[in-house]
């Protein structure tokens, strides 16, 4: 029981550090679910699931500012007069 206890804690302080990373919450929660339906291990799937979760929306939010860097690159040449 013990065990279980400090597992709980661990996770939730992992969790509540974090809770408000872009994609911790949707990926724990899936996390969540999935440990479960896997074992009842749901709070080590939620854990997982904030990390992958948390990787996910850092990958894109990259890929939306480099297309934003490129589209006004874009929008600079085209209006830049031609000599």
């Amino acid at each position: 029981m013990k065990k279980y206890v400090a597992l709980f804690l661990t996770g939730l302080m992992l969790i509540s550090q974090s809770a408000y990373a872009a994609g911790c919450l949707k990926g724990a929660a899936v996390g969540a679910v999935a440990g479960h339906v896997a074992g009842h291990h749901a709070v080590a799937g939620a854990v997982g699931g904030c990390v992958v979760g948390h990787h996910l929306a850092k990958q894109k939010a990259k890929q939306e500012k480099e297309a934003a860097q490129a589209k006004k690159a874009q929008q600079t040449a085209q209006s830049a007069p031609a000599k």
